[in-house]
């Protein structure tokens, strides 16, 4: 059976990984969302460390800032994600 974790630890564990977002494998990406999920704790600005397509954690991908919007272009899918700065 496996071990239940309450929701502060799960939270703990998601800060914990996105201190070195870097150096992870999209599937160590997609277990940390799922736990996310599950516990239904918020990512807020921890999904901008990666791509929401393919996982893949943003390492020398294309920044464009234009008309208050920031545009990333993933290094490994190509796909871009755009959000708004204020």
């Amino acid at each position: 059976m496996k071990e239940e974790i309450s929701k502060s630890e799960a939270e703990n564990k998601i800060n914990e990984f996105f201190l070195d977002i870097i150096n992870k494998t999209p599937k160590e990406i997609d277990k940390i969302k799922k736990l996310a999920m599950t516990k239904k704790t918020k990512l807020k600005e921890k999904r901008k460390f990666f791509c929401k397509y393919c996982s893949f954690p943003y390492k020398n991908s294309k920044i464009k800032i234009k008309n208050k919007m920031k545009s990333v272009t993933c290094q490994n899918c190509g796909k871009i994600n755009r959000w708004k700065i204020e």
